[in-house]
């Protein structure tokens, strides 16, 4: 091994060994070998917005306080810094027993993930990648420590989803996890992902969050999906997927210690028109007795969306989303999450995306949504006879994304 000029000084003089120097030496370039396999990502998101007609003041009748309706992330007029999102990856190599990590922090006010103080800044996933063979099929590859939630349509990403604003469905379904997740390719065609999680957080909550609700420590979150890829065999359909899971723990729509259920169907498929694919996903919450008041035990939200994308060009898309919502309950106190009353709500959302500067995501979005019975007035959580009579609300949007 060739050491230089300064280090061969240092060992004639006694103050380090040459043994010492060449393990030091080794370890390092063991280090550097790791950092130049690592990659760098992330994404910068930024949004301007204006409500029409949600200005007012309460003492006269107005409507002020969290923008409603609440899915999760909905904002008042105005600026938002939505996201900085930084992620550094060591993927797995082609060896057997491969090993590699993931670190994504984020911060923002879309941020979700394990708190790290008392802001927005949050580990939104950091696990260790492993591979185990198996003698049958193409093994298994484990992710242990904090990840995402595993079933839903949209993304915890923002750039990674067909619209700016989340979804009623995206609202009700858990978020991140901390536990170990398993997936196993059977085949081209089918996957199967299942695990297990601490039962502490991110699950169904209205801005989702890592918050502690454990009741005893033997509790924990179950998981798994199943996921159907079709083969080229199958001419347009190729590549379309279809995906069903369920996720069983506890979450922040009720104030007991029962355990919730989430179940999920959805599908991406292409079309016979190249440009076009549409989608549709359905979402189930199985609340559970004990939630919020005993006089509504065991109400459950169910959500039901469908999604069109339409590539005009390289740099042009169009896409579509709509959804309907219905949440059994009953009572204004179970329903401050989702102000619907126990009846049903519409939201139509049409979004322009049009990719004018390089790595620049730009968005322009339209979203209305409908309360059939009760209205979105109520900023307080509560329906009182003077509150405004809003059964519609309107949002106007530019979202502009730097990704890198």
């Amino acid at each position: 091994m060739k050491f230089n000029k300064w280090t061969v000084g240092l060992a004639a003089v006694g103050v380090v060994s040459l043994a010492s120097a060449a393990r030091a030496d080794e370890q390092m370039s063991q280090v550097q070998t790791a950092l130049t396999q690592t990659t760098l990502s992330g994404y910068v998101d930024t949004a301007m917005q204006y409500n029409p007609g949600t200005d007012g003041n309460p003492s006269t009748g107005g409507v002020s306080g969290a923008h409603v309706p609440h899915y999760s992330f909905a904002k008042d007029d105005g600026f938002s810094l939505n996201a900085i999102d930084i992620a550094l990856d060591k993927p797995e190599d082609s060896s057997q027993w491969a090993a590699g990590y993931h670190i994504e922090l984020m911060d923002g006010s879309d941020a979700v993930g394990v708190a790290l103080g008392s802001g927005n800044a949050v580990v939104r996933q950091a696990f260790v990648r492993l591979h185990m063979p198996m003698p049958v099929g193409n093994g298994i590859d484990w992710q242990v420590g904090v990840f995402d939630n595993i079933i839903g349509y949209e993304s915890n990403s923002d750039p990674l989803n067909p619209n700016y604003t989340r979804s009623y469905a995206y609202t009700i379904e858990p978020t991140t996890f901390t536990g170990v997740l398993g997936t196993y390719k059977v085949c081209d065609e089918i996957s199967i992902t299942g695990g297990i999680a601490n039962n502490d957080g991110g699950l169904g909550s209205i801005a989702p969050s890592f918050t502690s609700t454990t009741a005893y420590e033997s509790q924990k979150t179950y998981m798994g999906t199943v996921t159907l890829t079709a083969p080229d065999s199958m001419g347009f359909l190729k590549g379309a997927t279809l995906s069903a899971g369920v996720v069983r723990g506890t979450d922040s729509f009720h104030s007991g210690n029962g355990s919730t259920t989430s179940w999920y169907v959805g599908a991406t498929i292409p079309t016979p028109m190249n440009q076009l694919k549409v989608g549709f996903s359905y979402d189930y919450l199985m609340e559970p007795d004990g939630a919020e008041v005993a006089s509504n035990e065991g109400d459950n939200i169910w959500d039901v969306a469908g999604y069109a994308t339409f590539q005009a060009t390289d740099k042009l898309s169009f896409n579509l989303r709509g959804e309907v919502l219905n949440d059994d309950s009953t009572s204004a106190a179970d329903d401050v999450s989702l102000y619907t009353g126990g009846h049903y709500a519409e939201e139509l959302t049409a979004t322009i995306q049009y990719n004018l500067w390089a790595n620049v995501m730009t968005r322009g979005e339209f979203r209305w949504d409908h309360a059939d019975v009760r209205d979105f007035g109520a900023s307080s959580g509560t329906f009182s006879a003077g509150a405004p009579d809003r059964k519609n609300d309107f949002l106007l949007a530019l979202n502009i994304i730097y990704q890198f």
